[in-house]
């Protein structure tokens, strides 16, 4: 793909996927600024962002209108979880999300226990 046309294209590709390596995105980057786990909640604080974010920055910021935990941001935006958790340190240090507790369930939660077996059997 020639300079010009790459500007024209998006960076991905139907059949070969994304054509940016995920660590460009973070600037090879891989360890975020502040402590974030996979199910961290993440959330808009509605601040104005500034105009120097990546579009990867800009579409996690557009998922976090509502809480949202890492995993999931991660799984919309198809980047690896370490990648993921830099890009989101990047709009908590810039003031435009804010994080809170993961939303955990009490780990012998009946409920939560039958539900995963109901799923884990309807798999088999």
């Amino acid at each position: 793909m020639s300079a010009a046309a790459a500007g024209d294209r998006p960076w991905l590709d139907d059949a070969a996927g994304r054509l940016v390596r995920p660590f460009t995105v973070s600037d090879g980057r891989t360890r975020p600024s502040i402590a974030l786990d996979l199910m961290s909640q993440v959330m808009a604080t509605g601040a104005a962002p500034p105009v120097h974010l990546g579009p990867e920055h800009g579409q996690a910021l557009d998922l976090c209108r509502a809480p949202l935990p890492v995993a999931e941001i991660a799984a919309h935006l198809k980047l690896p979880a370490v990648v993921t958790k830099v890009l989101l340190s990047d709009l908590v240090d810039c003031g435009v999300l804010t994080t809170g507790p993961a939303a955990y369930h009490h780990p012998t939660d009946r409920a939560l226990l039958e539900a995963v077996l109901d799923g884990l059997r309807r798999q088999l």
